[in-house]
């Protein structure tokens, strides 16, 4: 603790007694400080027991006291010491009476009480409460380092923190989650800061803030101060801790934090070599896989990855556009609209906020997928390509479905936007395409599959499409594009102006019959003519288009431009 007035008047070699504000000697004393001037307080930085002796102060004027004394304690001094035998034997009634009156401590000095000894009493003190934080500090960073390398890890490293600081700490992973916590009761008061642990993700590390410490919560209970942390060397932030005390953090409870965040950096930031040697063996592992080899790549994945490839696994091919389009139905956005809404912010000078997911989806993604596994012990297999990232994690687990959920809110948000700029910005650009499941013998399947869903999400305007959804659904959607539309029409255009003249119903008929797979009585009394008429017609497409109906691809291309170009079926609400 530092020194307070308490300990001053307490001290036997000091011989102190105090005259006023005896309730406030608990003040700590940032430094002792001898003054004559009537007006001290421009020299004053707050904290300052100030010593007098009144040679220039007219000490029995009550009004100069009540003004002198009012101003030093708006000024932040703790307390006077008045020197007894060299300008009075006395303390002044009125300098009294004022201290007093303001309620600021006001001790005397006896004549054999050097203004020199309060001052050396103050700076020992001092040092030795330094001294006391520095050793606490070294002290909390050893058992921290003990805790941090031992087989609890992070979890063992928070008790300890949450000892040191008479408090609480909670972990966050890279997606904001709360993943360990103490002591216990801690978890659910760290989950009500998710969201100051998730805004620091915007923010390039190492970055802090500090929220609450003032007021009451519902149940009138005062509020936590929380400092949190960010984790990491590199511009994302890889992870948060945070600290919740009654009261600001001291020399030595910061000096632990400080360890702390260290510590925590070192376990949540691997090395670049690390990094670059997991990679580079992944990348072989996946080319072993892709090239059918997959006794292979167990061997070289050993323990790191191999748990993996012993039970079905989904194939993620993710891919971040630039520009923060994902598709053309994004690109569509770029109207008119969106030009003056990009002008009108650039005129007023505003920015948009740090936003994760715009500025590197996949890493974000990505990020978030590695924490699920991780919380749920799960491997996943990450390998950079080029613009993309590729993934193995295991079918139905927790990082497939922290994508999912990942994508859905992605979606969500851009349904939600107001202007077109923020639709199409929503997600960072990120299109991802996700295979079945698959084993180690049908991983160059399941990548194709992932390639196919990949591409089928970037012509629906989607973030994430699954391979299953695909082969399960219907074919036409694929229809709906825009070269496929150009080709129908090109193929039937002949037809729709032969029935523009008003000499027939060339596509009606030829639709009908391709539905009715050829059959002329079926087809002529869906269009109510006779069979021979609908023959008349069928020739006449044949000649008009010099293709022979008989050809099954003839007929399949056919159908496909007429359903390309049909127009859409209106759907009646209830």
């Amino acid at each position: 603790m530092p020194p307070t007035l308490a300990s001053l008047v307490h001290h036997t070699a000091l011989k102190l007694s105090v005259l006023a504000g005896e309730d406030r000697l608990e003040t700590p004393v940032r430094w002792a400080h001898v003054s004559e001037l009537a007006d001290p307080v421009p020299y004053m930085e707050g904290g300052e027991l100030l010593l007098i002796t009144a040679m220039k102060l007219d000490a029995e004027d009550p009004e100069e006291m009540v003004r002198y004394v009012r101003r030093l304690a708006d000024a932040g001094v703790v307390g006077i010491g008045f020197a007894l035998g060299v300008a009075y034997d006395e303390v002044p009634a009125a300098l009294v009476a004022a201290a007093k009156e303001e309620g600021l401590p006001l001790l005397v000095v006896p004549r054999r009480t050097p203004f020199i000894a309060i001052s050396k009493a103050v700076s020992a003190a001092i040092a030795a409460d330094q001294y006391r934080a520095v050793t606490a500090g070294f002290e909390a960073q050893r058992e921290l380092t003990r805790a941090a390398i031992g087989a609890e890890g992070p979890a063992a490293l928070l008790a300890r923190l949450a000892a040191h600081v008479d408090g609480w700490a909670a972990l966050y992973d890279a997606s904001g989650s709360v993943v360990a916590a103490a002591p216990d009761w801690a978890a659910r008061r760290a989950a009500r800061h998710t969201a100051d642990a998730e805004r620091l993700r915007a923010r390039p590390a190492p970055a802090s803030v500090v929220v609450g410490g003032s007021g009451t919560d519902a149940g009138d209970e005062p509020t936590d101060r929380v400092e949190l942390q960010s984790l990491g060397t590199g511009r994302r932030t890889r992870g948060v801790l945070a600290v919740g005390t009654g009261a600001p953090l001291g020399t030595a409870e910061r000096y632990a934090v400080h360890s702390a965040v260290a510590l925590l950096t070192l376990t949540t930031e691997r090395s670049r070599a690390l990094r670059e040697a997991e990679q580079r063996l992944g990348t072989a592992v996946l080319r072993m896989l892709l090239a059918g080899e997959p006794d292979h790549a167990r061997a070289v994945a050993g323990r790191l990855y191999g748990g993996l490839l012993d039970a079905p696994f989904r194939m993620l091919v993710a891919e971040a556009v630039p520009g923060g389009g994902t598709h053309q139905s994004h690109a569509a956005y770029a109207t008119d609209e969106t030009a003056a809404e990009a002008s009108m912010d650039a005129d007023s000078g505003g920015t948009t906020p740090g936003d994760p997911d715009r500025a590197d989806p996949l890493g974000v993604l990505v990020d978030a997928m590695e924490a699920a596994a991780a919380r749920a012990g799960e491997a996943v297999l990450v390998v950079p390509d080029g613009e993309r990232m590729i993934v193995l994690a295991p079918d139905g687990g927790a990082a497939v479905a922290v994508c999912t959920e990942h994508a859905e809110g992605i979606e969500s948000r851009r349904a939600t936007a107001t202007r077109p700029r923020d639709r199409a910005a929503q997600g960072g650009g990120l299109v991802v395409g996700l295979s079945a499941p698959a084993g180690p013998i049908a991983a160059a399947a399941a990548y194709r599959q992932a390639e196919q869903a990949l591409s089928v999400a970037r012509r629906r305007g989607r973030v994430l499409v699954e391979h299953e959804h695909v082969a399960a659904g219907s074919l036409l959607p694929l229809l709906a594009d825009d070269a496929v539309r150009a080709f129908a029409d090109g193929m039937l255009r002949a037809l729709h102006d032969h029935d523009a003249t008003g000499r027939g119903d060339l596509v009606a008929s030829l639709r009908a019959w391709l539905s009715r797979h050829g059959q002329w009585d079926a087809a002529a009394a869906d269009l109510g003519v006779h069979r021979h008429t609908l023959r008349y017609r069928m020739r006449r497409v044949e000649e008009i288009l010099g293709r022979s109906l008989d050809d099954p691809d003839v007929r399949m291309e056919l159908w496909l431009a007429l359903k390309a170009t049909a127009p859409a079926t209106p759907t009646l609400k209830s």
